[in-house]
């Protein structure tokens, strides 16, 4: 009798996650900053000589969440941090990939989110309003690093993913590809930032 399909993957830190069942226990920061850390945005279609990780997109993201909520709490800020975590595992596909695949994909990443969100004691998903924030932070994202570091024109960029809002040039820096050792300090730096923070009521609930 043959045995069912393997579906764990052993990471670094020694544990042993199941993607189709992940529990909390077996998440790890380190884990995670190492993988996303490692797994390229755009298929690695992106200028310069270092890749532009999704590490490097959650800190953008979690930047331009604030920058729409600057009241955000710490826990609202690891909602944005962590919005793509289940990548490091995964991988990143992009859209038009996953539109292809279907619910499948999608079923095994929130059940991964959740697990990583409930490591981190968050609630298994955001609520509402923070999933429209991440959605609009993500978007925006999304068109800089497309017309910046993937090819786009910004005609097909505004087809493709919207009109962008204004933001701080100071996020500018961000959008320039860092190293994958830099990229895995900073997130992990961050999180470990936020995950410190003095813990205060939601504040982005018109978002």
């Amino acid at each position: 009798m043959s045995r069912p399909p393997r579906a764990w993957q052993r990471m670094l830190s020694g544990r042993r996650l199941d993607l189709l069942d992940p529990s909390p226990l077996d998440v790890e920061i380190g884990d995670i900053a190492h993988g996303l850390a490692r797994v390229a945005r755009w298929n690695g279609q992106t200028l310069g000589p270092h890749v532009f990780s999704v590490a490097q997109h959650a800190l953008l993201v979690e930047a331009i969440g604030a920058g729409f909520c600057p009241e955000a709490s710490a826990p609202e800020r690891l909602d944005l941090l962590l919005h793509d975590a289940p990548e490091y595992v995964i991988g990143d596909m992009i859209s038009p990939f996953k539109a292809a695949i279907g619910d499948s994909y999608k079923a095994v990443e929130l059940r991964l989110l959740a697990a990583i969100r409930l490591r981190f004691g968050l609630s298994a998903q955001p609520a509402a309003a923070m999933q429209r924030l991440i959605k609009r932070a993500d978007r925006l994202a999304a068109f800089l690093e497309a017309t910046r570091l993937a090819g786009f024109s910004r005609a097909e960029a505004l087809k493709v993913f919207g009109r962008p809002e204004p933001l701080p040039a100071a996020l500018d820096a961000l959008l320039v590809p860092w190293p994958t050792a830099e990229a895995q300090d900073r997130f992990l730096a961050r999180f470990h930032a936020l995950a410190a923070s003095p813990v205060r009521p939601p504040a982005c609930t018109e978002a």
